[in-house]
């Protein structure tokens, strides 16, 4: 049965479609079996890896609103054992359609459960925002990824939002096997970056992944030629720092069997 991951932040610009999808690469560069779930209407994921939404008649909107099995609107990505469950800017009327739905947090729930078993980990990258898309994510998935940009209010987000886990965990009866905050755009040039990577691990000791993605021009650079970190530039700092997540990541289950 797969993992299922969802990747969190309801800030944009914290590298969490980059985390989504370059982690992506990675689990399956070491052979894993890997979907990724791009339920974000802006379809960044998607375009990363190589797609054109405006392109495809059947995307994950049309799972939401139609209740078009996924396995139905599913994409091989270039990478073996990578594929991608696509988004289009059509997504954006789920938001208001799921609101009319019953159930409407636990419709993606229902979607994976047919196909969970033909992965090893879905990967799921929700809108930077906390809406009912991302609440979707949250109550599907087992573990979260909450990457958190180098910056002064670092801290405070992750605060935030380990708060709101702990009040889904309540209300939602839901609970998350692993929750853990990536530091993302790190520059150890910074005495800044420094002092909240030191803080961060303090304040949060064990919830911090050891990995930390450094700033990198390869990473920004990958998405305009449709192709992830690992196809792109995989001698580079930022592909080597996604290996290290990836290899972490797997290592979790290892540690939890």
């Amino acid at each position: 049965m797969a993992r299922v991951i969802a990747i969190i932040n309801e800030k944009g610009g914290s590298g969490k479609t980059t985390t989504a999808v370059s982690l992506g690469a990675f689990l399956a560069k070491f052979g894993k079996k890997v979907l990724l779930c791009d339920l974000d209407p802006q379809a960044n994921a998607t375009v990363s890896l190589g797609l054109n939404p405006k392109n495809i008649p059947l995307n994950i909107y049309h799972s939401f609103s139609k209740k078009v099995p996924l396995k139905d609107i599913i994409k091989n990505t270039s990478l073996f054992n990578f594929d991608i469950a696509p988004a289009s800017a059509d997504l954006a009327g789920s938001n208001i359609e799921l609101l009319e739905t019953r159930d409407r947090e636990s419709v993606l729930k229902e979607l994976l459960l047919p196909i969970e078993k033909n992965y090893d980990f879905i990967l799921l990258d929700p809108p930077p925002s906390l809406g009912i898309l991302t609440l979707n994510a949250l109550v599907a998935g087992n573990e979260v990824i909450v990457p958190i940009q180098c910056e002064f209010f670092a801290l405070r987000s992750l605060e935030d939002l380990f708060e709101i886990f702990d009040l889904l965990e309540t209300n939602l009866k839901k609970e998350f096997s692993q929750i853990f905050g990536l530091l993302t755009m790190y520059d150890k040039r910074n005495v800044l970056s420094r002092e909240i990577l030191k803080k961060v691990r303090e304040t949060f000791p064990g919830k911090v992944f050891e990995t930390v993605i450094p700033r990198s021009i390869r990473l920004a650079e990958a998405p305009k030629y449709g192709k992830t970190i690992f196809q792109y530039a995989p001698d580079s700092k930022g592909a080597k720092a996604y290996e290290r997540l990836a290899e972490e990541v797997i290592n979790i289950q290892i540690s939890n069997l």
